[in-house]
């Protein structure tokens, strides 16, 4: 095996050619790709890990953990504007690398885009779970906690007694309900995830202004608890590691970079569009956790449906039910994208041949990966059902962290090898900015607890057998090369 075949890559003029005639028109101004941004970000971070990041490792200081996590996102942010306005394309970061880095790379990245997008469906679908079983609650329909938690975990009853999880059963169902619909053809319609935005700012606007005038500053100290021994327990590296996790709230930023083919004005669109909406989430999550963490003690958060909790602790039972019917639809909306988007992803991947045809295989009807949209879907829902939500959180943030640190890493490697190219939006003070954003991924990921690296370890393993035995003996420009 030769080094080079390796480093393979698809040519930029292969990847931008207009191969049939057709374009997107160039129709989104900057304000439409905050809008989009904000689509994208808002979800299952903020209504879900805000709490458990809190209780568990930072109490009030989970606010520097969520500016610390904006920070990075920025400089990543430009990083994939410059590559979305370079190569304005579908594929997510894997086609970027695929052009950039070259094969090996792009199979590790969108072996690692597994954790982003299918992990990130099941640590979803287990906050859904926890806010319609609080629905249900409230309606008078009392669910076994036997079925609604995840397996082995000790839940403690209204009568003081004990009961241990076996599986989450509305996480799994809400997964293979949404898997069944994106099979059959589904989408999210651009109406849909307009109203979608405004449901979900409405309800984190209203949570902040309503929540405010109910705050205890007492709750607030001390800001940052002191460390129990532990690194991460508490204390600045409790900072550090919230960060890590609540960097899920962020997952999603990457998306706006699809929009780059639509941008009238790339060179400046792109760059607003992604900074604007990451300042704007930025800020609505440090509000959100200074309103939570004022109005119930950090101890008390470690719940699937913090939100909510925060709206019961301080009597607003009116505002209550729009906190959960907003953050249902809201989790619905971000569950079917992540479904879709790993489905797409593995398409690709095995139209490059880099996965088997049945990845790629289409319904003669609906015109859908169907077969990979099952498996995925079924996978998922497993995951969903017997796993909790911090080590699931945990795993989706490791592996989006590491997916961008290979963006970053991306940007410096085309400025050299391709430098000619035309680059509409250009990251400033490179190789300066890539690096910041590698050193500050480099951070967070370095938060994380080390059974969460060892089970990306062990993740990535597993990718490198697949490659080696199956990938690249099918790849698909390994073999136009002749060195498949």
């Amino acid at each position: 095996m030769n080094a080079s075949t390796l480093t393979i890559r698809k040519k930029l003029e292969d990847l931008t050619g207009d191969e049939d005639g057709h374009s997107l028109s160039k129709s989104l101004n900057a304000l439409s790709i905050v809008a989009i941004g904000i689509g994208c970000i808002i979800g299952a971070g903020i209504f879900v890990l805000t709490g458990t990041a809190a209780a568990k490792y930072a109490g009030p200081g989970i606010m520097l953990s969520f500016a610390l996590g904006g920070v990075a996102c920025a400089f990543v942010g430009l990083c994939y504007a410059e590559l979305s306005a370079l190569i304005p394309v579908s594929g997510s970061s894997y086609t970027y690398t695929y052009a950039t880095l070259g094969e090996f790379f792009a199979w590790i990245i969108g072996w690692d885009l597994v954790l982003e997008y299918a992990m990130g469906a099941a640590t979803v679908s287990v906050g859904w779970s926890g806010y319609m079983v609080s629905i249900l609650r409230d309606l008078g329909v009392f669910l076994p906690p036997q079925l609604t938690n995840s397996l082995g975990a000790t839940v403690k009853l209204a009568d003081g007694s004990e009961a241990t999880g076996i599986f989450n059963l509305p996480a799994a169902l809400i997964v293979m309900t949404l898997t069944f619909l994106l099979a059959r053809g589904t989408k999210e319609s651009a109406r849909l995830n307009n109203i979608m935005v405004v449901v979900k700012l409405a309800v984190v606007v209203g949570f902040i202004v309503i929540g405010a005038f109910y705050v205890d500053t007492s709750h607030w100290a001390p800001f940052i608890p002191e460390n129990k021994g532990e690194f991460g327990e508490y204390g600045w590296s409790g900072v550090l590691r919230g960060a890590g996790v609540v960097f899920f709230a962020y997952i999603g930023f990457d998306a706006v970079s699809t929009a780059a083919s639509e941008a009238k004005k790339p060179q400046t669109d792109m760059p607003i569009g992604i900074l604007g909406s990451l300042a704007i989430c930025t800020v609505l999550y440090i509000l959100v956790a200074a309103v939570l963490t004022g109005l119930v003690p950090y101890a008390d958060l470690n719940v699937p449906d913090p939100i909510a909790k925060g709206a019961d602790a301080v009597g607003m039972g009116w505002f209550s039910w729009p906190i959960k019917i907003g953050a249902i639809a809201g989790l619905t909306t971000v569950m079917l994208v992540l479904l879709y988007g790993q489905s797409r992803i593995f398409f690709t991947m095995s139209k490059d041949g880099l996965l088997p045809p049945v990845f790629s295989k289409i319904h003669e009807k609906y015109d859908t990966p169907y077969v990979s949209q099952y498996m995925i879907g079924g996978c998922v829902a497993l995951i969903g059902g017997l796993l909790p939500i911090g080590l699931l959180g945990e795993m989706v943030s490791i592996g989006t962290l590491f997916a961008f640190i290979l963006v970053c890493g991306a940007v410096i490697y085309l400025r050299r090898s391709e430098s000619d190219a035309h680059r509409p939006f250009k990251v400033p003070g490179v190789p300066v900015i890539p690096i910041l954003g590698i050193l500050f991924c480099l951070a967070l990921m370095a938060g994380l607890p080390l059974d969460t690296w060892i089970r990306l370890i062990v993740w990535m393993a597993i990718g490198f057998v697949i490659y080696f035995a199956y990938s690249r003996h099918h790849s698909t420009v390994q073999k136009q090369a002749g060195t498949a």
